[in-house]
């Protein structure tokens, strides 16, 4: 097929992804290649898709599962990508994919679906773990191959599959060559037996491309986000209680997140290099992203000297330990199962380079990001409560920056083991927590302005005192 088609077939459904990351850029589909083919009726295609930026030249890569059937699939009408074209003579550009085994795909080629969302397409998936080169299984769970297959709705920037109610595949959809942290990190803590995630049962490895993961359903499973909200809103619907009287009282869960956050950092700490970054270096760069910052969001020039006055404070620290961490950790990255908290999604800040993600960290900015998602419970249930009267905004607001103090306070107190935070810390935690801040204001500005306030709140807090 010629690269006219490839463009044709693939540009469109990539900009309807939610998982793809380029929306609001001109690109081009620039090459396709075929990682892997499966099973029959329908075909499974690992379709390796790259895309390249008009305005930068920069270029991605996606990986696009594919289901090729024979004939249109009702069923399938809402994940339909397009008609896969017949093959050129020489099979495509790099080798694409074209009509291929499993039928002639005729003058209107053949349906094509996004795989994750066909079970019959994911059960070839799924029973490539017993059988097939690239497809790495961990020692220590038998496997149910013939586990029915369903997508879950609402993820962002991958795609993840159940099968039954025994394992759940990520697949990858924005790759890198080389190691993927998710899996790295989730593999080294599997060995070491950390009862604080989901343990990995094997990966998806062809050439130098990381796929995908499979790993441990979590039945029992709540969404730790969900949860504090659920905390706020019965605080909220008590007018004379405080946050410690509510039968909804989160503190005791945000103590246990603390200790499984201290265990897991324990973990990697002994797991994976450690060293040492210069404190001017990391002082440096907070600034810089706040300058930035500044000049997307005008409201922090307020604060922005006081701002760079603690971020100073880091520079004389001198050398700070740093260590492999999560990396983008909130409560949305955590579940609550009956046998505790668990740590989820270990790929590090998505907006990142891989390489980036890769590299040690202070492991007090997985802790700053704990600390701002329990600002921001309280203050998204406010914001999803229209109201007018002002007395009542203020007594919300009240409560929801006690509801938000109580459980910072009990978080950190269960990380640090119940000693006192020292000055050093102190210091960088404050950096760290007023970076995350600025990252959110930002974030805010561009696509929820009305939201913007909750996290321009912790700057002010941080840095007026």
């Amino acid at each position: 097929m010629s690269p006219a088609k490839v463009t044709e077939f693939l540009a469109p459904f990539l900009e309807r992804s939610r998982w793809f990351g380029g929306k609001g850029r001109a690109f081009a589909v620039t090459g396709t290649r075929e990682l892997l083919r499966l099973g029959t009726a329908p075909e499974l295609v690992l379709l390796l898709v790259e895309v390249t930026y008009h305005d930068t030249g920069d270029r991605d890569l996606y990986q696009v599962p594919l289901a090729l059937y024979d004939e249109p699939q009702d069923r399938l009408e809402h994940a339909l990508v397009g008609r896969w074209p017949a093959a050129d003579p020489g099979g495509g550009p790099g080798g694409g994919p074209g009509g291929g085994p499993g039928g002639d795909s005729g003058e209107d080629g053949r349906p094509a679906y996004d795989a994750p969302n066909d079970r019959v397409a994911m059960a070839h998936l799924l029973r490539a773990f017993g059988e097939r080169p690239g497809f790495v299984r961990l020692p220590g769970h038998e496997l149910d191959l013939d586990a029915p297959g369903s997508l879950f709705s609402g993820e962002q920037s991958n795609s993840s599959v159940l099968f039954g109610e025994d394992s759940v595949l990520k697949l990858f959809r924005k790759v890198t060559p080389g190691e993927n942290p998710d899996i790295t990190t989730h593999r080294v803590l599997t060995e070491v037996g950390s009862p604080h995630i989901a343990q990995l049962y094997g990966w998806i490895e062809i050439e130098d491309l990381q796929l995908g993961m499979l790993q441990q359903f979590l039945r029992t499973a709540s969404d730790g986000w969900d949860l504090a909200l659920a905390s706020v809103r019965d605080l909220f619907a008590e007018a004379d209680l405080h946050a410690e009287e509510v039968g909804g009282d989160f503190a005791s869960e945000a103590a246990r997140l603390g200790t499984a956050l201290a265990d897991v950092h324990g973990q990697l700490r002994v797991s994976f290099p450690t060293g040492e970054l210069p404190g001017a270096s990391l002082a440096t760069a907070m600034t810089a992203r706040l300058d930035a910052a500044v000049a997307v969001v005008p409201e922090l020039a307020e604060y922005a000297d006081a701002a760079r006055s603690l971020f100073r404070a880091v520079a004389d620290l001198g050398d700070v330990p740093v260590q492999r961490i999560h990396g983008d950790l909130h409560l949305g990255q955590t579940l609550r199962t009956v046998l505790g908290w668990k740590l989820v999604d270990f790929e590090g800040e998505p907006a990142k380079p891989l390489a980036e993600r890769l590299l040690p960290d202070s492991p007090w900015r997985d802790v700053a990001g704990m600390l701002r998602s329990f600002d921001y419970a309280p203050h998204a249930v406010a914001e999803s409560m229209p109201e007018e009267d002002p007395d009542v905004l203020h007594q919300r607001g009240v409560r929801a920056d006690e509801w938000a103090r109580r459980n910072r306070r009990a978080f950190l107190a269960a990380y640090l083991g119940g000693e006192p935070l020292w000055p050093a810390a102190r210091a960088l935690l404050t950096a760290y927590v007023i970076d995350k801040a600025v990252y959110e204001c930002v974030y805010e500005a561009r696509n929820r302005p009305t939201w913007l306030p909750i996290p321009l709140a912790g700057v002010a807090r941080l840095t007026t005192g």
